[in-house]
């Protein structure tokens, strides 16, 4: 690919590892300056920053959780003192955590939607005021498989993300007048490393692609490379898999 987004500055949440790691890299590799967002773990984060920057890369690590609404609005001033714009913004961070309906009580169901749901709203608000003056914004969301197939021992990962579908629609509609795309990739399937103390997830297991392999974070950083660039202007409102077939529908 040529340098694309060269130009451009894009925040990406939840980028220390796994995914976010890769669509900030694949970011910064079309050009863009990555404002490198991580929750608490600053290594990760410094380290993938560093990894842009021996690439001859920008970036620029910010530590904040975003479902904290101020957090997330010195993440934006910050990425504007930087750099003078916002042109893409990456809603990637999320909790994927499982547990039976029967034994979650209330704090752990808004774990799960306080970052993945409302940590994307807060991200929006805050970032919005900048990509109305970038004249081509991008705002893409990052959703799960299992919004679209169900699983067990996930509902509040289920309805997290299933409303993060509904919001990319409602979103498109309301930014459309201001050049913004909003979209929304869903990964499935996706080979990344986990703790020995966090198995593989188990709706994983009742789910099988169509080649018999599993993604790499690769997969879904180019699709949201695509997506932040020129030639998808015309994409807008939509929900796009990366799944290798374990999921065909609309």
């Amino acid at each position: 690919m040529t340098k694309e987004l060269i130009g451009k500055v894009a925040i990406v949440t939840g980028a220390g590892r796994n995914i976010g790691r890769a669509i900030a890299l694949t970011l910064a590799e079309g050009g863009a300056s990555i404002v490198v967002n991580a929750r608490s773990n600053r290594a990760e984060a410094e380290a993938v920053a560093g990894e842009i920057a021996s690439s001859g890369g920008t970036a620029l690590v910010h530590i904040g959780d975003v479902a904290d609404a101020r957090a997330v609005q010195a993440m934006a001033d910050a990425a504007m003192k930087q750099f003078g714009r916002i042109d893409s913004l990456v809603n990637n961070a999320a909790l994927r955590r499982e547990k039976k309906f029967t034994e979650m009580d209330y704090r752990e169901w808004r774990d799960i939607l306080d970052v993945t749901l409302d940590g994307t709203f807060h991200c929006v608000r805050a970032c919005l005021p900048a990509l109305r003056k970038s004249g081509a914004g991008t705002i893409v969301n990052i959703g799960g498989l299992s919004a679209h197939t169900g699983a067990k021992d996930r509902a509040h990962v289920v309805t997290a993300k299933a409303g993060i579908i509904g919001f990319t629609r409602a979103l498109a509609h309301d930014l459309a007048d201001d050049g913004i795309t909003v979209n929304c990739v869903v990964p499935g399937l996706i080979g990344t490393p986990r703790p020995k103390d966090r198995p593989e997830p188990a709706h994983h297991l009742t789910h099988q692609t169509i080649t018999g392999e599993r993604g790499r974070p690769d997969d879904v950083a180019a699709m949201v490379r695509f997506l932040c660039g020129p030639g998808a202007r015309y994409i807008n409102g939509q929900a796009i898999h990366a799944n290798g077939g374990a999921y065909l529908g609309a």
